[in-house]
């Protein structure tokens, strides 16, 4: 028996290497798989969380890097079960940019729970926005978080999942306890009032016009403030309980001549009818709330401004006369809103009975309105 040896070189077992590679490769084939890109940076903003409440959506990606998106290829936006009106929305309800660049949605459909449209061209990098008007669609009925699919028809079917929460508002409440601070201040002599100068002083609780001369004004006041919280300001009325009157029946009437006027008029002198005593004396207030009774935060307005030179006056009664009023809140300290002076005036002929015990009581009324 002849044994014939054999010499393999290094080359030929790589060539006995390769030619077995192939044909294990030709039996069972080669396979390739294509993933989808993510999109990146995705998100998607609602405009209102609560549930059952017609929201829009702000939703945000970045083309994948290697990836692009061409005006031919379809952006799809499917929301998950509980999104109700999703097939109602159309093309006007979708606003699209790229970098912040506008760009316009075509082939729009809105099928089911599918949002669909091509049109537009992004390439990598670039940050696509699709905002869906706030009342487009409307949010599930159960709190809870829910994804949302995005995805291009691009060469890498490039997909974003993002997801939004539904949850109940919170509801905060709070207390401002109301407050109100009505204060009657004094007034000293020689004090202007809507045109007069005061003649004496007062105090918070008492106005003493002291002896009385025939043919002789005089004038006395009272400073009012108010400080409040209430949204719809207040109102200071004042009246008296009688003219002012003496223990022996005798009265000094309202002005003017006991008609008791309400409609603020230039003060006149009582006119001394020997035969009519309600025309020997009378007296009457003014205010110097400028917008009282005309335009709120418009000074000399009002019915007692007289476009500023004052003179108007009313009679004291026992109807409750409106003396100063705001519609807001009031700081106690500015003019119109939250300070006002009146002034009361008397002046009697010779004709007024003697007495030295005139006197009536006024009673100023401060109603808030929360």
């Amino acid at each position: 028996m002849f044994v014939i040896p054999t010499h393999v070189g290094f080359t030929h077992r790589v060539v006995a290497m390769l030619v077995a590679c192939a044909v294990i490769l030709g039996s069972i084939g080669v396979y390739t798989t294509a993933q989808a890109a993510n999109l990146t940076f995705i998100s998607d903003t609602l405009t209102d969380s609560s549930p059952s409440a017609q929201s829009g959506h702000d939703i945000s990606f970045t083309i994948a890097t290697g990836s692009a998106l061409v005006n031919t290829e379809d952006i799809s936006i499917t929301f998950p079960s509980g999104f109700t009106t999703v097939a109602s929305t159309t093309v006007g309800d979708i606003t699209v940019t790229v970098d912040g660049g506008a760009d316009t949605a075509t082939n729009f459909s809105a099928v089911g729970q599918v949002v669909s449209f091509d049109g537009i061209d992004a390439t990598q990098g670039q940050v696509v926005r699709i905002v869906i008007a706030a009342d487009a669609i409307t949010n599930p009925a159960s709190p809870q978080s829910y994804e949302i699919v995005v995805q291009l028809a691009n060469a890498d079917s490039d997909t974003g999942r993002p997801r939004v929460a539904i949850v109940q508002n919170v509801t905060v409440s709070a207390v401002v306890e109301t407050t109100f601070v009505f204060t009657v201040n004094s007034t000293a002599s020689s004090t202007a009032i809507n045109g007069e100068t005061t003649t004496g002083s007062t105090t918070a609780t008492t106005i003493p016009f002291g002896v009385l001369q025939a043919d002789t004004e005089y004038t006395l006041g009272q400073q009012l403030t108010v400080q409040t919280n209430a949204a719809n300001g207040f109102v200071v009325t004042v009246e008296q309980d009688g003219n002012l009157e003496s223990s022996t029946g005798a009265d000094i009437d309202g002005f003017l001549n006991g008609e008791y006027t309400n409609t603020p008029t230039a003060w006149a002198a009582p006119s001394d009818s020997l035969l009519q005593e309600n025309t020997w004396g009378h007296w009457g207030l003014t205010t110097n709330d400028s917008d009282l009774g005309g335009t709120f935060g418009t000074p000399n307005t009002g019915e007692f401004a007289n476009g500023g030179s004052g003179d108007r006056w009313v009679a004291a009664s026992t109807t409750p006369r409106e003396i100063f009023s705001h519609d807001g809140p009031s700081d106690g300290t500015s003019q119109n809103t939250g300070l006002a002076s009146v002034a009361y005036k008397v002046e009697i002929t010779p004709l007024q009975e003697a007495g030295d015990d005139y006197t009536t009581t006024l009673m100023y009324i401060a109603t808030p309105t929360f």
